[in-house]
């Protein structure tokens, strides 16, 4: 498959998903991207559109004991998403895994965050 198409089709997953899925100030969206040496996680009030709270693995903190976007390290980043959302009093959000298959990497920071406290 040629990348442009590959990129079209995640594309319309993501708007696809999008259409069904809006954060709130009492239930924010947990945006989740994976890259292919990153990951990123941010809870977003769609209502006002500001982000809350963010956590990744490019933060300084996490920057020395995660590297590369893998399960390992996604379950090291979900932990620290629930712990940083929960520090500015998120207890519940709802999960949005960007365009991505629920399994592997998005499915073990789903847990991971879950674990830590988070409802979905």
């Amino acid at each position: 498959m040629k990348p442009e198409e590959k990129r079209r089709r995640l594309q319309l997953r993501q708007w696809r998903l999008r259409k069904k899925v809006a954060g709130t100030a009492e239930r924010p969206r947990m945006s989740v991207k994976f890259t292919g040496a990153h990951v990123y996680v941010q809870f977003v009030d769609d209502g006002s559109g500001r982000t809350l709270a963010s956590a990744g693995s490019r933060d300084k903190a996490a920057a020395k004991e995660v590297r590369g976007a893998n399960v390992k390290n996604a379950i090291a980043i979900g932990k620290r998403a629930a712990e940083a959302a929960r520090s500015v009093g998120i207890e519940s959000v709802v999960f949005d895994r960007s365009g991505a298959r629920y399994h592997g990497k998005v499915k073990a920071l789903a847990d991971a965050a879950r674990e830590a406290g988070l409802k979905f």
